[in-house]
């Protein structure tokens, strides 16, 4: 697939920046070249022209912490285990159609459905999406708390199964990237208040910390996590975690810690742990300091209530669609900032292809990397928040999704 695809406005979020009347060649679903229209028109004048004149053209979106496949279907349809799946490839295509073509998901260990990681990996394999598995061991906030892992499936283990080298060995040997390999805070998941009153509580002491973290670095891997509040986010950064996840309630103090360790964080703006999610402030200020910060959706959530960059009036679950939408505020604030919209958009493609570890294949739009683009009415959360608003969504060169 041979060709030249012209739009008023290419944002690179590379070291080209912002390209204006611009042009990418597209062959064999990689970008072979990216310049002024003028000059590529004049380069390649027998190749098929795609014209996007009245279109910004940015990389795809990357949402780097998801629970599409293993919890969100249950949680939203009537699911039995053998319509699961069926449920799980609809939620993958509203992804896609709201401009996300990377995906990070969790696999925690699911108490209805024992599916391995080669069953979630079949199931999509013919999928237009990239996707990654993170994984996971997980803790529930209970009475009586619940453990998961993804390599004892739906079995409940006990807590000192959750640190047994061989389990620990396991899920650090199959997980392709650090996502919450291990939830350091019983999480509140997708329950009610009532339901999960042990939500927070800390289920790991310091060495046992470091001992998985040792193990994941034994075997080349990095490690990430689910963490918020001060004291266990101090103990995930003395541990030599690589990827906070959520990091709801870091201090200023353990901000310059990270950014010294190059600890990235993945925010989530709508929740996902027993403290006030990330605000637009505190992905500035983590901005501020040089850290590499990705937002994300943590989908399928409810939205924390009563926090005022979430323009949500219930709690019911939102997914994918609502990345761009709860990423608006914290980019505008960049951009009041003076940060470039590279360096901002850079909040959902190159900061969460780093995490996947796929910074070389996607997030970026320059010769040699992976076709992955988006023609839209304008910048991808920082001037649109609409998923119709993105026109068209092109994954290794071909037109997936199609707006007119």
């Amino acid at each position: 697939m041979n060709y030249l695809i012209h739009a008023k406005k290419i944002v690179t979020v590379s070291s080209l920046g912002t390209i204006i009347d611009g042009a990418i060649v597209v062959s064999d679903g990689k970008i072979a070249e990216i310049g002024k229209w003028v000059v590529l028109q004049k380069k390649f004048p027998s190749v098929e022209v795609v014209d996007c004149l009245d279109k910004v053209i940015t990389p795809s979106l990357v949402d780097c912490h998801t629970h599409l496949l293993e919890f969100a279907p249950s949680s939203l349809f009537p699911v039995t285990p053998e319509t699961h799946f069926l449920a799980g490839r609809s939620l993958l295509f509203n992804a896609l159609s709201s401009g996300i073509t990377a995906l990070g998901e969790q696999i925690c260990g699911h108490p209805g459905c024992d599916f391995s990681i080669d069953d979630y990996q079949k199931a999509v394999h013919d999928c237009p999406l990239d996707i990654s598995f993170a994984t996971t061991s997980i803790s529930i906030g209970f009475e009586k708390l619940a453990h998961f892992t993804s390599v004892t499936g739906s079995r409940n283990v006990a807590q000192k199964e959750l640190v047994h080298p061989l389990i620990v060995r396991e899920i650090a040997r199959i997980s392709d990237y650090p996502g919450e390999n291990i939830f350091i805070n019983a999480t509140p998941a997708n329950f009610t208040e009532k339901e999960v009153p042990r939500t927070g509580e800390i289920i790991y002491s310091l060495e046992e910390l470091k001992e998985i973290v040792e193990i994941f670095h034994q075997l080349g891997k990095k490690i990430g996590c689910h963490v918020a509040g001060k004291e266990g986010i101090q103990m995930a950064l003395e541990a030599g975690f690589d990827v906070l996840h959520h990091a709801h309630g870091i201090t200023d103090e353990q901000l310059n810690f990270a950014a010294s360790r190059k600890v990235e964080i993945v925010a989530t703006p709508m929740g996902g742990t027993h403290l006030i999610p990330n605000s637009p402030e505190d992905i500035l200020l983590a901005f501020d300091k040089g850290i590499s910060v990705s937002i994300s959706t943590d989908a399928y959530l409810p939205p924390h209530s009563n926090v005022t960059w979430l323009p949500f009036n219930d709690v019911s679950l939102k997914g994918p669609d609502i990345l761009m939408l709860i990423s608006q505020l914290p980019m505008q604030l960049l951009k009041r900032q003076g940060y470039d919209e590279n360096q901002i958009l850079a909040l959902l493609t190159a900061n969460p292809a780093k995490v996947l570890g796929k910074e070389n294949c996607f997030g970026r739009l320059e010769p040699g990397l992976d076709a992955n683009f988006l023609v839209a009415d304008g910048v991808p959360g920082l001037e649109i928040t609409d998923v119709q608003q993105i026109r068209k969504v092109f994954f290794r060169g071909k037109k997936v999704i199609d707006r007119g």
